[in-house]
């Protein structure tokens, strides 16, 4: 029985369930997946774009500009190791609960709508 992934270059090479794939696989033939993001202009978000495989980070790099930084603008690209990306299990989805009591926030304890209404009547235009 082969080792089934979802990366297809390892189901592709049959590894046995048995053998470690640094086994079989010889060196620079098994790259590491990226994740790309691109900025299209300054000051805006990071969007993801793509992944790609690459032996190594600079390579990643040099790969992701002339993939994804020359169809569309781009002043700017992050390559990031798939397996450096950390993700919270769907159990875990109660750590983004939102505390309700948030009345510090509100400006509604401040009592000034009587200063303003005064200010904005003394300085009307005429």
């Amino acid at each position: 029985m082969s080792i089934k992934s979802i990366d297809p270059r390892i189901t592709r090479a049959n590894i046995d369930v048995n053998s470690s794939p640094e086994e079989v696989l010889k060196p620079m033939s098994h790259w590491q997946t990226y994740e790309c993001f691109h900025q299209g202009k300054r000051g805006e978000h990071h969007v993801h774009v793509g992944s790609l495989h690459a032996p190594n980070d600079e390579m990643a790099v040099i790969l992701a500009k002339e993939q994804f930084g020359r169809r569309a603008r781009c002043v700017n690209i992050w390559v990031v190791k798939t397996s450096s990306i950390f993700t919270f299990d769907i159990d875990d989805e109660d750590i983004f609960k939102n505390n309700q009591e948030k009345s510090y926030r509100e400006a509604s304890g401040y009592k000034v709508m009587e200063k303003i209404n005064k200010y904005k009547k003394e300085h009307k235009p005429a």
